[in-house]
């Protein structure tokens, strides 16, 4: 096959394709009007159900749940109406209320409110299980309401961020259970390629990076009151430019409240950094941890995890889920299919298990398949266990309820740049002291639990750092140096972060920028480089971007870029490496991996499974692998 046939193949389904596209644009328009009638709808009943109650609203405003603090309970008053939709609390609500009382954090709401009335910025620290990231922000919400209507005419909001995805979605999800509307309407959330909010959306979760986004459009974020740094002990690369770029706002508008939360009792620098902010301490709700270490390094640490997984689901006569930290997808994939097989061969007495992989890149329906319950006892009294397979997203973005056992091999992956090469690697490395005990930690929610670290006492107090370094320090700047400019930040190197990044690093992301073009030598953004700003690409996939239009390859370069955006579609099972390597040398092209991978993608749209995952939205990777081996 030609190279030109290899690149224009599929040419010849053209027709089909936009025939399809008008169907699908027929089809979502319909979808609008229907949605746009049943908000008439809904707001028609709204009006009836006010003008029935409005004589009976006096009374029942003034009364509130009343709580019996000493067991926890809440009665629900005759008709209590809540404030957002006018309409009635379902009993789910109080339902849900019962269990919110009883947070750690409910005790301490007059403290934060007195202190957020008082000062600008506060700095927060909740242990895991506290209830921080869900009841804090609705607070901020009954704040925000008494606020004057920002420069634009709007109400201000809250804003919250999230370092991850996952936890964006699944904690807005959570929070519009807990004040009883629709997700999407009052509380929301925006992640990249998905925006779950409305012109009504008061409270929107969101990841670090969007907002950094908002930014640049709204460069005094005149739309939000308060801004919240959720898990910045994490220290990613957009929270830490999130933090400077909030702190110049603040100089700006005295009115805008930040509250930077963390997990972890190390919050001395960001006080230091926010100019000694006032902090509040709020304790989890955790039990005690008993901690076991190996005698000895483990050579195989993927091996021991397995086998400690099988000992503690033999051995152990005391009921509880498992949880185990390991450093990808596909470490996750083969551990999963391990534990199985091992187990399945252990025979019928022992207990059945729930073995539940987690990632970031996961759908967010499978993701949730981490909340379901464990499988019952067995007649013969074998413990039905969920074992969950997870990165370090479940060390802290995530609570699951029913973890007793903990297995922490003492490593996750993180990106390391090297300015010299200009390469980025993402490399498996060992965890610092904080992220220890943070899996620990996960531990103890609901009863006492164990932890099993499979490295040494010796290599926890002696070789691990005491936190993360932050990722700021170890990336490539390009994309954040071109942020920062579109900002209207131009004087780098006095900008105030909290960890300067090194010379070296920052001047090869203004050189890069320059040969893109986005920069001129005077160091100002250029037309193109504002552009290049807008794409939540790096600068150099932005660049590529842009100039297909010269050159009448936007479509394939489209493609390209959104196939180098994904994870890999190639694997490579351990099992069966050379009939994978051999199905990944028929998309082969002798330019390259990126014609390799528009091959790839020209061979999935022609395929039968193209139509499967445009109807069902499940284009993942294991779609991907399918194709690979099938074709």
């Amino acid at each position: 096959m030609s190279k030109r046939h290899r690149i224009d193949i599929g040419d010849e389904h053209s027709s089909n394709k936009k025939r399809y596209e008008r169907d699908r644009e027929r089809e979502r328009e319909r979808d609008r009007d229907r949605e746009r009638d049943r908000d008439r709808d809904r707001d028609r009943d709204r009006d009836r159900e006010r003008d029935r109650e409005r004589e009976r609203d006096k009374e029942r405003d003034q009364k509130g749940p009343v709580v019996v603090n000493n067991i926890g309970m809440v009665r629900q008053p005759p008709m209590q109406m809540n404030p957002f939709t006018n309409l009635p609390y379902t009993p789910r609500y109080f339902e849900i209320l019962r269990k919110r009382v009883l947070l750690p954090v409910f005790e301490y709401r007059e403290s934060f409110m007195d202190t957020l009335l008082r000062q600008q910025t506060m700095v927060l620290v909740g242990e895991t299980g506290s209830g921080k990231t869900t009841q804090i922000p609705q607070w901020c919400v009954d704040f925000v309401r008494t606020m004057p209507p920002g420069a634009s005419g709007l109400k201000r909001g809250v804003a919250c961020t999230q370092p991850r995805r996952v936890a964006a979605m699944s904690v807005a999800q959570r929070v519009a259970d807990e004040i009883d509307v629709m997700l999407g309407q009052e509380v929301g959330y925006s992640i990249r390629f998905e925006d779950c909010s409305s012109a009504k959306t008061v409270l929107k979760y969101m990841t670090d990076g969007m907002l950094l986004r908002e930014a640049m459009n709204d460069p005094l974020l005149d739309r939000y009151g308060v801004v919240m740094l959720d898990e910045a002990h994490e220290r990613t690369l957009a929270t830490d430019i999130l933090m400077g770029v909030l702190k110049e706002i603040t100089k700006q508008r005295n009115d805008l409240k930040i509250i930077v939360m963390s997990a972890t009792l190390d919050a001395g620098k960001f006080q230091e950094y926010f100019e000694r902010c006032p902090l509040l301490s709020i304790p989890g709700r955790t039990h005690p941890v008993e901690i076991f270490y190996t005698p000895e390094p483990e050579r195989d640490y993927l091996e021991a995890a397995i086998r400690t997984v099988i000992q503690i689901h033999m051995c152990e006569e005391e009921e509880g889920d498992i949880l185990v930290f390991l450093t990808g997808q596909e470490e996750i994939e083969e551990a999963c299919k391990r534990i199985k097989r091992e187990i399945e061969n252990l025979g019928p007495e022992v207990g059945d298990v729930k073995i539940i992989p987690l990632y970031s890149t996961l759908p967010p329906q499978q993701q949730q398949r981490i909340f379901e319950p464990a499988p019952p006892h067995k007649p013969n009294g074998g413990i039905g266990r969920k074992i969950v397979v997870s990165t370090n997203i479940a060390e802290t973005s995530l609570t699951i309820d029913g973890v007793v056992f903990v297995i922490d091999p003492g490593f996750a992956k993180q990106k390391v740049y090297n300015p010299r090469i200009r390469v980025e690697s993402l490399l498996v490395t060992a965890i610092s002291k904080a992220s220890a005990q943070q899996r620990a930690g996960r531990a103890g929610r609901t009863r006492p639990g164990k932890c099993f670290r499979l490295y040494t006492e010796k290599a926890y107090k002696n070789e691990m750092q005491d936190n993360t370094y932050p990722e700021i320090l170890r990336s490539n700047l390009g994309t954040v140096v071109l942020q920062l400019k579109k900002l209207g930040i131009d004087d780098l190197v006095h900008f105030d972060f909290m960890d300067p990044p090194a010379p070296e690093t920052l001047m090869r992301a203004l050189e890069l920028l320059n040969y893109l073009g986005s920069l001129n030598d005077d160091g100002d953004l250029t037309e193109l480089g504002s552009m290049m700003a807008e794409f939540p690409l790096d600068p150099q996939l932005a660049k590529m971007v842009i100039a297909s239009c010269d050159y009448n390859c936007s479509n394939e370069i489209l493609s390209i870029t959104a196939m180098l955006s994904v994870p890999q579609c190639f694997v490579r099972p351990t099992e069966a490496k050379k009939a994978a390597d051999e199905s990944k040398m028929r998309f082969a092209h002798i330019d390259g991996d990126h014609l390799t991978l528009l091959n790839v993608y020209h061979a999935f749209k022609q395929s039968k499974l193209s139509h499967i995952c445009t109807l069902c939205d499940m284009a993942t990777p294991h779609h991907n692998a399918s194709i690979v081996e099938s074709t």
